[in-house]
């Protein structure tokens, strides 16, 4: 779904106004049946021979994914990846807004990153208190990461978006998703490889 809505926003800022689960389906290197059967999981969207108008199923789209309301999100770790992420404005436009930023180094203490003071991580749980939290992004040291996790969890943050090192526990009820940024090019790094063996192998 983030894909479909991803390519759907490209189609709606050209103003095209209609497309096909074929010409998804090209476009996403993704069989229209496949797009068929995934949107048909959530519902009856587009009309047989006439194929989707862009923006209703962008629409629903939204819905489905929850992009419809205001998420507020913290991050917790001002350094050079989470200012990257702070400094990130497409999260506003898709309906996720960070509200507030801790720190633990005290030279960054009052210094403002896109909109928000940095606070000190000591304060993390008076914020917590005092306003509504869905998202804590984690982009803080390895030997951090999991104490920042559960001082979230135990102030009822559901969701848990972690850019540390370190894979975060969480108990039932509670969601994280783990953003291992060597993971991919790792991933790039063993599939370069199967390609150099396939060549070597066809000489």
């Amino acid at each position: 779904m983030p894909i479909y809505s991803r390519f759907l926003n490209e189609l709606k800022a050209k103003d095209i106004q209609r497309v096909s689960s074929g010409q998804l389906g090209k476009s996403l290197n993704i069989t229209a049946a496949q797009i068929r059967s995934d949107l048909s999981y959530f519902g009856s969207f587009g009309q047989h021979g006439y194929g989707y108008r862009v923006d209703e199923l962008l629409e629903h789209i939204r819905h489905i994914l929850g992009m419809d309301k205001l998420h507020h999100l913290i991050l917790v770790g001002a350094g050079n990846l989470g200012r990257a992420i702070a400094s990130y404005g497409s999260f506003r436009d898709r309906g996720f807004a960070i509200q507030g930023i801790f720190d633990s180094n005290p030279l960054l203490e009052g210094n403002f990153l896109s909109g928000c003071i940095i606070q000190p991580v000591s304060k993390l749980e008076e914020y917590l208190a005092a306003n509504r939290v869905d998202i804590g992004v984690i982009a803080t040291p390895r030997d951090a990461s999991q104490d920042i996790c559960d001082r979230l969890v135990k102030n009822n943050v559901r969701g848990i978006w972690n850019f540390s090192p370190i894979h975060l526990i969480v108990p039932q009820g509670f969601i994280v998703e783990h953003m291992h940024l060597t993971d991919s090019l790792l991933r790039i790094s063993f599939k370069l490889r199967e390609i150099e063996q396939r060549r070597e192998e066809t000489k």
